[in-house]
């Protein structure tokens, strides 16, 4: 396979299409390589070309399927490194299991603990994700976590949708530090929903809405939604108070059928997310708009393999990773 800039990239089998943009971004070939799924479940993955004494990224989110695409990557982490490959590097644009974040009730597993000891254990050198549920997350891994963010890609999007009168709104007080993070670089006020989850039923309740809103265009931000419920609620509640237009932007999608359902049937004139999950459930959904940052995840990959600096990936996206990152 000719790969003119040394870079190995291969997909776990929910990787595949967001490896493709990044490989397209790189000037690339996809790694040649082959997962099977048997009958009853099980799972086997082979590399089908050399990776010995290479550096490889291995392209995967935990997302809709979050267990059996947690022990893929662990699969392929050990086939790499029993292949001889100097490094495997994780890019996992979505980390679910990065919502057990903490033990806040009796007798409960930290599930983003114990898959970032599998993750090391299985032999990964290095982590790449973006906007990850709580950052201290990274403090789970002893190996480099390089945590990217998809606002600066999100907000170039809203701005070329040039809404007057629009505000911020965050979910609940949990978002809302990132939320003022949109609202400084989009240079918006800001008002903060406050909602109550009593169990683990993924539906909460709005009780209230801290800001102005009436007369105005809302944007609400959130990282994920899972059923829509968070979103759709607080959409009618910016409308019970007199909010005009309402968009909402996430940086993952895992809207389920019902999700998507609700969505359609909901104040939401549109929902701006990126393709760090690859999800068939919104791909008919007009009002669903998709922004690619492979091209972000790319250069990370790029930078990392040159031994350049990540680190002004946090702070300012280059104009040509804005500029390949276009909906789709």
């Amino acid at each position: 396979m000719s790969n003119q800039n040394g870079i190995k990239v291969f997909a776990g089998s929910s990787g595949r299409d967001f490896a493709i943009r990044i490989c397209d971004y790189l000037g690339s070939e996809l790694g040649q390589s082959k997962v099977i799924t048997f009958s009853e479940g099980n799972t086997y993955v082979k590399v089908e070309e050399t990776v010995r004494d290479k550096d490889v990224y291995l392209v995967q989110s935990i997302g809709l399927k979050p267990n059996d695409e947690f022990a893929e990557i662990l699969f392929w982490i050990d086939a790499f490194k029993r292949a001889s490959a100097n490094s495997v590097t994780v890019i996992m644009p979505y980390y679910s299991y990065a919502k057990g974040d903490k033990k806040d009730e009796p007798r409960v597993s930290i599930r983003g603990r114990v898959c970032a000891d599998c993750i090391e254990v299985a032999g990964a050198d290095r982590v790449v994700t973006m906007d990850l549920h709580s950052p201290q997350i990274q403090g789970f891994f002893k190996k480099p976590v390089d945590h990217l963010f998809a606002l600066p890609i999100l907000c170039e999007y809203i701005k070329s949708l040039q809404m007057d009168d629009l505000v911020v709104v965050a979910p609940d007080s949990g978002f809302a530090k990132e939320a003022r993070k949109f609202a400084r670089y989009l240079k918006l006020p800001v008002a903060i929903g406050d909602k109550e989850r009593e169990d683990h039923s993924e539906n909460a309740k709005i009780i209230e809405i801290v800001g102005e809103v009436k007369g105005k265009n809302a944007l609400i931000v959130d990282d994920f939604s899972i059923s829509g419920g968070t979103l759709v609620d607080l959409a009618i509640e910016l409308k019970n108070r007199g909010a005009k237009k309402i968009i909402a932007c996430l940086s993952h999608i895992l809207l389920n059928e019902k999700g998507v359902e609700k969505l359609e049937n909901s104040p939401i004139e549109m929902l701006i997310s990126t393709d760090s999950v690859n999800n068939p459930y919104v791909e008919s959904c007009d009002k669903v708009k998709l922004v690619s940052v492979a091209p972000l995840f790319a250069e990370t990959i790029r930078r990392i393999h040159n031994r350049q600096s990540v680190s002004p990936l946090f702070k300012e996206v280059p104009i040509e990773v804005l500029d390949s990152g276009s909906k789709y």
